[in-house]
């Protein structure tokens, strides 16, 4: 039986539902009910908002929230991540879609299926590579400029539901564009309801937590529960209005007929065109859900103490899009609002998911003829305020003072996601994240360094006052060595050796920032090595890396070094400098 490096069976590492589940107990299921509860009756107005968002009839939103919960609860190593539909894939879905100029409801459908499908394999392959570090790949001003890019974008595309009146764009400046041109034709009696939704809502969050704690002495995580379920308040009140006073027949988009019963289940099939055009999207769909996600799971693990698995994690996420795409879905992720309201709710294991999809699985089959009454306007509102709370200018600013770099990587982030679009957005943001490292690294800080007196530590002698010796020279390299910047740092060394010409008889390396020096800057160490011999001068190492030290050792390097390697960097000044000085005797 294959086991892992810690004793567990590999079986049993692939279904942490049997570890878990082993465990399980009355305590257990009495949290996980309570969060189930609530946590359903947050997802039922945001599933149908989010289905919605994307384009898709409002029974996908449902769909989607059903089986993945159950696929994660299998595969899953966070006790409280909640699966589903959330903002940001919701709108990628919805851009890549939307470019393939399906006119039908039912291919557009099994398009946002087929996405899902695709996303799902990729995870899953992914998983079985243990690629989970490829959430390092997007750095966190990327992801954030790139959420508040797409928060913008989404509540500014939900106007036209506000409003009442038609509107396209897949960009800020095709949808500004088309709302100017529809607000001729502005459906008052919408625009109020929508209004009212909205203050409605924002009342929920900035005030209603207060007064709750205040004036009826609820406790803050109580507060903040209700707080978060309040959108179905708006749901029911709205679907009620829109009844009673007939709302439809004034003009105001209502959500309809929406199927009742169980999801539909069955393999998406289209066409290989579709296919080839869906590959992209579903890379950046796979790339930014799993690192929404596993933020998710990691900071709400953390607060209990416990760690999730990243590698599994991919399993997990690629079980739940399959899961998705099978049963009339689109592509999920975990949602940080759903998993903090299932977190402070009480769930105490994914079993709270599972629980959360049979309470869907009943709503989808006995409370869908309740919704055709539901506005639009009530779930763009929904919208509004959700994404809103993700959008964070401040980053900008923060990203300015700090770093002019990581400044470039979010500010082409939310200028392209918002202008050109959400794919082009995070890929320039990616390629400028990387663009960046590449011309970082390339140019090395090297910085002569001096011993402190009294010490045997050894500091910059541009920012301290430390001990020189004319006839060495010490050079610590601050960066790994490899071909990109190889050829800068050969420079660097072989300038200042011209610099010291007459007195200068040693050169150490200090090593102690090297983790890694490659070929091409072995070839570049070889070369300098040889060029120091011809002016007299010895090439020292100090504080190399044992794994460095391996790497040089299966090369004829050292053989031919023209000086020696030190354990440290005072060895190397104290040996080094008394060879200079003059015997006593």
């Amino acid at each position: 039986m294959t086991k892992t490096a810690s004793g567990t069976p590999q079986w049993k590492k692939l279904f942490p539902i049997l570890t878990w589940g082993a465990a399980y107990n009355r305590q257990d299921l009495g949290g996980d009910v309570t969060a189930a509860v609530i946590v359903t009756i947050m997802l039922i107005p945001q599933s149908l908002a989010y289905a919605l968002l994307a384009g898709l009839p409002a029974e996908v939103g449902l769909y989607a929230s059903i089986l993945p919960l159950v696929a994660y609860a299998i595969f899953g190593t966070s006790r409280v991540l909640a699966v589903g539909p959330v903002a940001v894939v919701s709108l990628m879905s919805a851009s890549a879609l939307s470019s393939l100029g399906l006119e039908s409801v039912s291919d557009y459908v099994a398009a946002s299926a087929v996405l899902a499908l695709m996303s799902g394999g990729l995870l899953v392959a992914m998983g079985a590579l243990k690629l989970g570090v490829v959430a390092n790949l997007l750095s966190h001003p990327v992801i954030a400029g790139f959420i508040t890019a797409s928060g913008l974008l989404i509540a500014v595309s939900q106007a036209k539901h506000i409003l009442g009146i038609k509107a396209s764009g897949h960009n800020l400046i095709e949808i500004l564009g088309s709302l100017g041109q529809g607000l001729g034709q502005v459906n008052f009696v919408t625009l109020i309801l929508g209004l009212g939704v909205l203050a409605f809502l924002f009342w929920l969050r900035l005030g209603l937590s207060d007064l709750l704690q205040g004036k009826f002495g609820l406790s803050k995580l109580a507060a903040g529960t209700i707080v978060r379920v309040g959108p179905v308040f708006a749901v029911f009140g709205t679907i009620a209005l829109s009844w009673g006073l007939d709302l439809p027949a004034l003009g105001v988009s209502v959500v309809g007929t929406v199927p009742t019963g169980l999801p539909p289940l069955g393999l998406p099939t289209l066409d290989s065109s579709v296919l080839t055009a869906l590959i992209g999207p579903a890379v950046l769909i796979t790339i930014i859900g799993y690192v929404e996600s596993v933020s998710v799971a990691q900071t709400l693990a953390a607060k209990r103490r416990q760690k999730i698995d990243p590698n599994q994690e991919l399993t997990a996420l690629g079980a739940a899009n399959i899961a998705s795409a099978l049963s009339g879905g689109y592509a999920v992720t975990g949602g940080f609002a759903r998993s903090v309201v299932n977190f402070d709710a009480g769930a105490r294991t994914p079993a709270a998911g599972a629980l959360t999809a049979i309470g869907l699985t009943l709503a989808a089959i006995y409370l869908t003829p309740y919704l055709y009454f539901l506005p639009t306007a009530t779930l763009a509102a929904t919208i509004i305020v959700a994404v809103l709370s993700l959008v964070d200018l401040s980053i900008l600013k923060t990203a300015w003072n700090y770093s002019r770099a990581d400044f470039a990587a979010v500010f082409v982030t939310v200028v392209l996601t918002l202008l050109v679009g959400v794919e082009t957005g995070v890929g320039a943001g990616v390629a400028t994240s990387i663009a960046l490292f590449l011309w970082k690294t390339s140019r090395p800080h090297v910085a002569e360094v001096g011993q402190v007196p009294g010490s045997q530590h050894f500091r910059n002698i541009d920012r301290h006052q430390v001990l020189t010796d004319p006839t060495l020279v010490t050079l610590r390299i601050d960066e790994s060595l490899y071909f990109a910047n190889a050829r800068r740092m050969e420079e660097l060394i072989l300038d200042r050796v011209h610099r010291g010409a007459g007195q200068l008889r040693h050169v150490v390396l200090m090593c102690s920032a090297v983790n890694e020096i490659d070929l091409s800057a072995l070839e570049s160490l070889e070369a300098i090595n040889h060029q120091l011999a011809d002016l007299g001068v010895q090439l020292h190492l100090s504080e190399v890396k044992g794994p460095v030290m391996d790497r040089l050792k299966r090369s004829h390097f050292l053989d031919d070094l023209s000086g020696e390697v030190f354990l440290s960097q005072n060895c190397a000044y104290e040996k080094l400098t008394k060879d200079q000085k003059p015997d006593p005797s």
